[in-house]
């Protein structure tokens, strides 16, 4: 059967676009990972997929697809968990089975347990997506690999093989054991009378014997599959000839069952590669994903699946869209009320220059349209009612850096530098993601610098919010927008509402003196409220 992916459809390649770190601890990605999965194996695991961000639009609704048929079926997820703890599971006896130091029987044993728990896994999974009526490409093609494998494996004989096996190696009960000793009675040489299906008595002459050869202090005695090893007075098999000549004779005295084991055995041979460990990473990812967006719609947040457009559109439609972010604090048990907003990006409004109040939600926006660029372009359901999009090639960012970064070249260096180099990567179908840049040097030379870069930006055409405390940037869209370029600019805020900081996002002209006016108005600080408040001082000191 043709190799395939759950991540790739037929015929498609990987052509990813790798997010830089930067870009990575910007969106908050190791945050939102650290409450998906609390096992680091898994974390590092769903990481290196998340930072691979493919754009095909054919590749996303692949995705989308599987995804949506992981999310709808609990029982499927919850089944190919125990898929994944069984093969987990796998890993260490397999360990067991190769280890050269095992005894050869117990490697035959710990084989034959491996391979009936691949095959029960097998069969499992084979009758799980059998159980669900999977639409997507990815999962049928899944069921049949299975199946394809289950059947041409022989699983029933296998099974019906292995149950034989391991009543054979269970009949073993004990071992009878022959002593030669010398003239003094002193045990001299043991072998291997016979291997036994029954235990021993341990009544009679035997025990007599045992209490008269004190060296003795325990037998062999394989019982249930287990073995209990001899023990001497003198010390431990490894160092006593005697035990070595007895060791020897339990594995040349076991070697016809362990040539039958292997001889049965042999026909299996092939199932050894567990070829469906390489869909390990892939169902890992889905699973914990669609667990996570589950609790989130159980918490009465939305999430949809995103509709994929044309790459060449370069678009982006989002209803009551919010910070994946706000969800996570949400169930963590934290009492909020999650603000939605409504959003797009297109020809008209392609780049924004995005203003607003102090904690007023700019950067936790601007963080969540770059998750949800990342969760879309992996075909996971996305925190909003709806979204339909335009994937991009990778997702740049330019956050406040790490003051200890700029120690050579300064803030103001620093940040140039990292504007430059996004230039020199970027392509009209990035998304570009500003918050506070030039926020290091005086307002004069900022603006000066922001104007110059949206300018650059609406040459290159790329998809941009710029968040900003310069509202004479946008103040200024008119005469950015005369020069000729790919999209225009556009100015967006954060709201206030009675004085509150509402949170909520409108395509409008900046509002900053009007925002430094409800505040004041709220806090009592206009002039004619502070004049109101002295006469009111002095009225009351005359009165006292």
């Amino acid at each position: 059967m043709e190799n395939f992916s759950l991540l790739y459809p037929s015929g498609k390649t990987p052509a990813f676009q790798t997010l830089r770190s930067e870009a990575c601890n910007d969106l908050s990605l190791d945050k939102i990972l650290d409450y998906i999965t609390e096992n680091d194996a898994e974390k590092k695991t769903l990481r290196e997929m998340m930072v691979r961000l493919e754009s095909s639009p054919e590749v996303i609704r692949y995705r989308c697809d599987v995804f949506e048929d992981i999310f709808r079926f609990p029982a499927l997820r919850s089944k190919m968990q125990e898929m994944l703890e069984q093969l987990d599971y796998l890993k260490t006896i397999g360990k067991s089975f190769k280890d050269e130091s095992v005894a050869p029987i117990w490697q035959l044993v710990n084989r034959l347990k491996e391979l009936e728990a691949y095959a029960d896994c097998m069969m499992g999974i084979r009758q799980a997506l059998k159980d669900c009526d999977v639409r997507s490409e990815g999962l049928k093609k899944l069921e049949k690999y299975v199946s394809s494998v289950c059947e041409s494996s022989g699983f029933e004989h296998l099974k019906a093989d292995i149950d034989g096996l391991l009543t054979e190696t269970s009949r073993i009960q004990s071992i009878t054991l022959g002593v030669n000793l010398d003239e003094r009675l002193c045990p001299v040489e043991v072998g291997i009378m016979s291997i036994n299906e029954d235990k021993i008595d341990h009544t009679g002459v035997l025990d007599n014997f045992l209490g008269f050869c004190a060296k003795f202090t325990e037998l062999i005695n394989l019982n249930s599959g287990s073995m209990t090893r001899i023990h001497t007075a003198a010390g431990s098999a490894e160092e006593d000839p005697l035990m070595k000549n007895l060791s020897r004779a339990v594995t040349d005295m076991l070697s016809t069952t362990v040539k039958h084991l292997k001889t049965k055995l042999a026909r299996y041979v092939n199932i050894s590669a567990y070829s469906l460990t390489k869909f390990i990473p892939e169902l890992l990812f889905y699973i914990r994903w669609a667990d996570f967006c589950q609790r989130v719609t159980q918490a009465g947040l939305p999430m949809s699946r995103p509709e994929i457009l044309n790459t060449r559109n370069s678009a982006l439609n989002a209803s009551e869209m919010y910070d994946i972010k706000l969800a996570i604090s949400v169930l963590s048990g934290k009492n909020l009320h999650v603000v939605t907003n409504d959003f797009e990006f297109s020809t008209e409004h392609g780049i924004y220059i995005m203003t607003g109040p102090n904690r007023g939600g700019k950067t936790t926006f601007t963080q969540a349209v770059g998750m949800m660029f990342l969760m879309a372009q992996h075909g996971i359901y996305v925190p909003a009612k709806h979204l339909s999009l335009s994937p991009c090639d990778n997702i740049f960012t330019h956050f406040p850096a790490d003051e200890n970064k700029t120690v050579h070249l300064g803030r103001l260096g620093e940040e140039a530098k990292r504007i430059n180099l996004i230039f020199s990567e970027a392509t009209e179908q990035s998304l570009l993601l500003f918050n506070e840049p030039l926020a290091s040097t005086s307002f004069t030379e900022g603006l000066y610098i922001a104007k110059d870069v949206v300018q650059a930006l609406r040459c290159l055409g790329a998809r941009t919010i710029f968040n900003t405390h310069m509202h004479e940037l946008a103040m200024n869209l008119d005469e950015i927008n005369a020069e000729n370029g790919k999209l225009k600019a556009a100015s967006l805020i954060t709201g206030i509402r009675d004085g509150e900081r509402s949170y909520k996002v409108l395509i409008a002209p900046p509002e900053g003196i009007s925002y430094a006016r409800d505040i004041a108005e709220k806090y009592g600080v206009t002039l004619h409220q502070l004049k109101q408040t002295m006469q009111q001082s002095e009225q009351s000191e005359r009165a006292s």
